[in-house]
């Protein structure tokens, strides 16, 4: 009887977590709605979406140039950091010298836990002249925060991809050399799409990291509500919250604006989020 008692007990403990975890994302939901869909009632949607002008204090509201930033950043983050990391799992899982990965996977793992803001002053000191000196600008630029985010989310894809391929049996790979063929060809065209869905999610998780990024974007992508360019300064819609909330007036039209940027970048990651998990879905079923 006790045992049953204990049972039902933690199942009501699970539902009860499982409940404050959807009802703390409702509440995020309701708080980013309730504040940000009045500012619609006094400047259009499109306007806002389409507008090339950020200036506040003129009541201009158009947050294209961060919604392009925030996108064009993301992207060449990935196209720099998921194919290295996805690389890099693969050889810790299948090449790498077992001495050499006791030293390099806590090594990944505590690139994980490093601070956004050490990130920040890193670029800042390292990325930021390099770019300068190589590419010319001023060294703040789109390129230097999509060189510095790339690495900010290979933690993220290494750890997440290594553990979907060590979920692939290893009787796909054992097969597969039986079959004739070579280490390299087994792994990567038996293992790796054996485990593409998990890779996939990797870079879902990079994705969410890169589009949530403020502070260390920040520090060097210079901040400017500019139409982005390779080497120009850019500005996240995440950094124009973080950067102009501490002076926006409680009640006013800027802060209201900054509402609606979050409600923006909210429906931004959703959308990105559906449609990948669409994605690997339609994998799967292929």
């Amino acid at each position: 009887m006790s045992g049953k008692f204990r049972e039902t007990a933690m199942r009501c403990v699970f539902c009860a977590t499982a409940c404050a975890c959807i009802l703390a994302v409702l509440l995020i939901c309701f708080f980013l709605f309730s504040n940000g869909i009045p500012f619609f009632g006094k400047v259009s949607l499109w306007e806002f979406l389409t507008g090339e002008t950020w200036r506040p204090s003129n009541e201009i509201f158009g947050i294209l140039p961060m919604i392009l930033g925030s996108v064009y950043v993301t992207g060449g983050a990935l196209l720099l950091g998921a194919p290295l990391g996805i690389l890099t799992a693969i050889y810790l899982v299948r090449f790498c010298p077992s001495r050499l990965y006791r030293v390099l996977k806590p090594a990944v793992a505590l690139l994980a836990g490093i601070p956004s803001v050490v990130y920040g002053f890193f670029g800042l000191t390292a990325i930021v002249p390099f770019v300068k000196e190589t590419f010319g600008g001023n060294g703040n630029s789109m390129l230097t925060a999509c060189i510095l985010l790339a690495m900010m989310i290979l933690p993220t894809i290494i750890l997440q991809a290594e553990s979907a391929i060590r979920a692939v049996p290893e009787s796909y790979f054992e097969g597969s050399l039986a079959l004739g063929a070579t280490r390299e060809a087994s792994v990567f065209r038996t293992v790796v799409p054996a485990a593409r869905s998990g890779i996939l999610a990797a870079v879902i998780l990079g994705v969410g990291r890169a589009v949530g990024e403020t502070m260390a974007v920040m520090m060097v992508a210079g901040n400017v509500a500019n139409m982005p360019g390779l080497l120009t300064p850019v500005r996240f819609l995440t950094t124009a919250i973080a950067s102009e909330m501490s002076y926006a007036s409680v009640g006013s039209l800027h802060r209201n604006a900054l509402f609606s940027i979050g409600l923006v970048l909210f429906l931004f990651i959703m959308l990105i989020n559906v449609f990948l998990n669409v994605f690997i879905k339609r994998k799967k079923e292929d």
